[in-house]
């Protein structure tokens, strides 16, 4: 999964910094993880198609391109926009 949402953000955002991190570990004893230890990640992210947007519309483009994972396999993402401006 966290090379999944790797290639997929860096298809479509081309970004200058991008780090994915499995953080499943972190919640395997909470009672809503779905325990598949592929269910809690962390991106950072750099790139300039997001520079021109607010963090909030970054955000929801990362979650529109991770749409299909979102519905199916992520539990939670947590996200850190670096901007260039």
């Amino acid at each position: 999964m966290r090379s999944r949402i790797y290639q997929k953000l860096n298809n479509f955002l081309n970004p200058s910094v991008l780090e994915v991190v499995n953080e499943s570990d972190q919640h395997s004893g909470h009672s809503q993880s779905p325990k598949t230890g592929n269910s809690h990640f962390f991106v950072k992210i750099s790139s300039t198609q997001l520079d021109k947007l607010s963090r909030l519309e970054g955000q929801r483009l990362i979650f529109k391109i991770l749409q299909q994972e979102m519905s199916k396999e992520i539990h939670a993402l947590r996200i850190k926009i670096i901007y260039n401006n």
